[in-house]
């Protein structure tokens, strides 16, 4: 497969940051990354293009980690609780997941992208408090609680009753067994003689 060394012009999610000289696959660099704008090929053209561009990723790395700073402080101070409906032994219909954290979260005005939160075993099935690890920049990380509780009353599971305590009509007879079926067959065959 042929590759080519490209400048990004943009930030590209696990690929790079603006300013960065990345190889690629050549097909991705001329079909996707040169056509929507996002890198440039390498020449010594672009060498003072690559420097301005490094500035400004200065800048924005700077903005950006103040932003996630100031988001912190803010999910520090908010508690967030999921009623959620159940049935017998507080069984949850349903589970919380990271858009319904996000979701929650929108609700008290921060909004965040559901792909930075993160359920360490999946989507939450149980009650109780659990933990959410929220990543809201390469330096800051944070960990958000949250309480899932029953909307309604927690109802007992009801235990199934002995065989002895059914009514006559819900027994059935009993299947023979493979040796109740060979202790018949030799008492006839006994009888017999």
């Amino acid at each position: 497969m042929a590759y080519t060394e490209v400048l990004l012009i943009k930030p590209v999610d696990g690929l790079g940051a603006e300013g960065e000289q990345v190889r690629v696959r050549a097909g991705y660099a001329r079909n996707f990354l040169f056509l929507q704008g996002i890198a440039l090929p390498v020449n010594r053209a672009n060498t003072k293009y690559i420097e301005s561009l490094k500035q400004a990723r200065t800048v924005r790395e700077a903005r950006d980690l103040e932003v996630a700073t100031t988001l912190a402080a803010k999910l520090a101070a908010v508690k967030l609780t999921f009623a959620v409906k159940t049935g017998e032994g507080g069984k949850m219909f349903g589970a919380i997941s990271t858009a319904e954290i996000a979701a929650k979260l929108a609700e008290h005005g921060i909004e965040v992208e559901r792909r930075r939160i993160h359920l360490g075993q999946g989507p939450v099935k149980l009650l109780g408090k659990h933990v959410s690890t929220i990543r809201l920049h390469a330096d800051v990380t944070i960990e958000q609680e949250f309480e899932v509780i029953s909307e309604n009353p927690i109802e007992e599971i009801k235990e199934v009753a002995e065989e002895s305590d059914r009514p006559e009509r819900d027994k059935k007879p009993r299947k023979q067994s493979r040796s109740d079926k060979s202790e018949k067959s030799d008492k006839k065959s006994k009888a017999k003689k």
